[in-house]
């Protein structure tokens, strides 16, 4: 079947994204950008800002990931912030232009008695009238019963690369643990964010089947992160391959994994995520070209650094584009 920019599918095959990465780049970007104008307002750009609620300390073993305990990136454990501190933060936020407001815990899973500080935050930020996004590890039926309940509108729980190449970046839980999650996380009616990292020295296979695995999960992701890998030394990958300058990814290759997650996933916020603090201002103009239209700003991801607010707004000023409104998003969610 050929896509249209009318097209909503989840039984695209390999072959077929595989054709998609294959075309030629201008070819391309023009595709996602119809798709794109179809879906979405092409010059607004969501603004979302992402808190470390629990930093550190988690027993997973994620290559990539500054907050494992095997790595040795100087990252410090931290109890679970204070709820007041979260709403502090959040409404700086909101005053900052974000409409989203995510938070994220470096948890395996979260205990149950975390649970009542955590759907409070919940319950809190969706007050200040912000679209509320948690990422805490894997779910019980339970648990994503009670932040459904609570209001959360989005659940964040990356694939983080393809099913073939996962083992390799990460041994702790498989593949299919993440996608059970993402089944609980659908069925308490909470929208999915998932998304994964791009640049981990992984193939063009491997990317095609990164974007396979989320265009036919059984309906696309509300959200869809793409982060290129930012090599933080301590980490498994970021040491194998911070002195490796040939496995960054190409720019114009993030540009075309952006342009395919629109294509196959057009109804999908897109976001630029992690490693757009070292990306420039063309790469980055042409991934909203391609499609993307959300971003995290503020000056950190967790615990890594990111654009801050004011290089934002100069690079939306000089690029036409602007901060989506909230009740544009609201609209958007509800078609």
């Amino acid at each position: 079947m050929t896509e249209t920019p009318m097209t909503t599918r989840t039984d695209w095959t390999r072959d077929e994204i595989a054709a998609l990465f294959d075309l030629p780049f201008t070819e391309l970007v023009f595709r996602a950008a119809e798709v794109h104008r179809t879906h979405h307002d092409a010059g607004a750009v969501q603004l979302s800002t992402l808190l470390s609620i629990k930093t550190g300390g988690c027993p997973e073993d994620c290559g990539y990931c500054s907050q494992s305990v095997v790595a040795d990136s100087g990252v410090k454990a931290t109890k679970l912030m204070d709820v007041r501190q979260v709403l502090q933060s959040a409404a700086q936020a909101k005053d900052a232009g974000s409409t989203r407001f995510c938070m994220g815990a470096a948890w395996r899973n979260p205990k149950d008695r975390d649970m009542p500080a955590v759907l409070e935050m919940v319950r809190g930020v969706r007050a200040m009238g912000l679209e509320t996004c948690m990422t805490l590890g894997m779910l019980t039926p339970a648990q994503a019963e009670m932040l459904g309940e609570a209001g959360l509108d989005y659940y964040n729980h990356n694939i983080d690369t393809s099913p073939e190449r996962y083992g390799e970046v990460i041994t702790t839980r498989s593949f299919d643990e993440r996608l059970d999650t993402l089944a609980h996380v659908r069925d308490a009616g909470i929208n999915v964010c998932c998304g994964g990292i791009v640049g981990m020295g992984e193939t063009r296979d491997d990317r095609v089947g990164f974007v396979h695995a989320l265009a036919t999960l059984p309906e696309h992701p509300g959200s869809v992160p793409i982060n290129a890998l930012v090599p933080v030394k301590g980490t498994v990958l970021g040491d194998m391959l911070a002195d490796t300058p040939l496995a960054k990814i190409d720019d114009i290759e993030f540009v075309r994994s952006v342009a395919v997650a629109r294509i196959t996933m057009p109804k999908s916020m897109v976001r630029l995520s992690a490693g757009r603090e070292s990306m420039s201002e063309v790469t980055q103009a042409l991934c909203f070209m391609a499609g993307a239209n959300s971003i995290f700003t503020g000056d950190k991801l967790l615990t890594a650094a990111n654009a801050g607010d004011d290089r934002d707004a100069a690079l939306f000023d000089k690029l036409g584009l602007r901060a989506m409104a909230a009740e544009c998003r609201a609209m958007e969610a509800a078609e």
